[in-house]
């Protein structure tokens, strides 16, 4: 019997994308926020062509392009002494069919919401949910004490998931001895339409143009040892980066003295998710694997959960979801794995170890530019959204 409504929890990408794709298909949707508006504070974010295929599908690039996304055209790896090149990964010789686009996440937002809103979405703002009960009609209780029943009720509500925790028991978090900025610039340096990762011991910054260009995205990450709060919305003072990053010379410290307004990030390791339904609840994004920001594939992969998830149990009910789940248990890991390895390249301390990395960096970036992109075809040439890559 196929899923003919289903509850939401959680207005962000992952959530938004996950109603809107139930919605185009038919189903009769709800999404419960406990914001009283929708609405992505925050910065940027990389939308890579895996995610990308979903957004096509959903309808939702013609707004993207509209809001001014940048379309990627490289991303450039950097000493942070002086910002020598050290590679480059041309985004379009490998792949010519692909895009990359650098999004600011409230626009990705909006889209989505759109998108939703035109496929019938009801929308409860302020709604906060306190428990999710699994069963034959799965629920979900409110705060303020009262319930909502639905066939399905998908939780895509992040790492503090409430039905997470129901599905799994108490989480097993532990801090990864790093830490990450995010702030948002103008472009006063003609920043080109590339991501550049400025790379230093024990710490990296990534960066990158928003809306047609007349904005920068920072992302600065540290080693350290002391514990800091999990979240990404923690306001804390430019200051603070501006000394961790002291060493950093050329363009990254252009930027990063041009930062007035900052948010701290304690990055957190988890678990994947163990079970991702059970009775009616579905996990989805971070509810089910939290990752490290460190290959820009959180937005990604939950764009991906979204496509799978609908696709599968409006194809077969209830019984898809262990389709879905076994779909997405065979790539989510790998992903994960390969954004932990990422920080290591990226901090590696002077020596004969960092020389030989960036030796061996710059002569395959000069010659074999292609193996170099092509090495993530694994990550980028999947798309959810071809036959392929359905389960039966």
């Amino acid at each position: 019997m196929t899923i003919s409504n289903a509850i939401v929890v959680g207005g962000g990408i992952g959530g938004l994308a996950a109603a809107a794709a139930l919605a185009q298909r038919g189903v009769a949707v709800t999404v419960l926020e406990q914001a009283p508006a929708l609405g992505e504070v925050g910065a940027g974010l990389q939308v890579s062509p895996n995610g990308l295929a979903v957004l096509r599908n959903l309808g939702v690039v013609p707004a993207l392009r509209s809001k001014q996304a940048v379309a990627a055209q490289a991303v450039v790896l950097r000493d942070y002494a002086a910002g020598a090149t050290v590679a480059v990964l041309d985004l379009k010789r490998h792949r010519p069919d692909q895009s990359y686009l650098f999004v600011h996440r409230a626009d990705l937002v909006d889209a989505l919401a759109g998108a939703a809103k035109r496929a019938n979405v009801t929308f409860e703002m302020g709604a906060q949910v306190a428990s999710v009960r699994p069963g034959p009609t799965p629920q979900v209780q409110l705060a303020d004490g009262s319930t909502r029943r639905a066939e399905l009720i998908v939780a895509a509500d992040g790492i503090h998931s409430v039905a997470r925790a129901v599905l799994n028991g108490p989480d097993k978090a532990a801090f990864s001895g790093q830490v990450a900025w995010r702030a948002v610039i103008e472009n006063s340096m003609q920043h080109p339409a590339q991501a550049h990762v400025h790379m230093g011991p024990g710490r990296h910054l990534v960066s990158y143009p928003l809306r047609g260009g007349s904005l920068v995205n920072l992302v600065a990450v540290e080693e350290r040892d002391d514990w800091a709060q999990e979240g990404w919305n923690l306001a804390d003072d430019p200051a603070h980066l501006k000394a961790a990053f002291s060493g950093f010379g050329g363009p990254a410290a252009r930027m990063i003295a041009a930062v007035e307004d900052v948010t701290l990030w304690g990055l957190h390791l988890h678990p994947v998710a163990t079970r991702w339904h059970d009775q009616g609840i579905a996990l989805l994004g971070d509810a089910a694997h939290p990752t490290l920001p460190f290959l820009a594939q959180g937005a990604n992969l939950a764009l991906e959960d979204a496509w799978v998830l609908a696709d599968a149990v409006t194809r077969n009910g209830a019984g898809g979801l262990e389709g879905y789940q076994s779909s997405r248990l065979a790539r989510v890991p790998r992903v994960i794995r390969a954004a932990q390895g990422n920080a290591k390249r990226y901090h590696l301390r002077p020596g004969p170890v960092r020389s030989a990395a960036h030796l061996g960096l710059r002569l395959a970036s000069r010659l074999a530019p292609g193996r170099m992109i092509g090495a993530f075809d694994w990550l980028y040439g999947h798309d959810v959204t071809d036959k392929v890559h359905r389960k039966p």
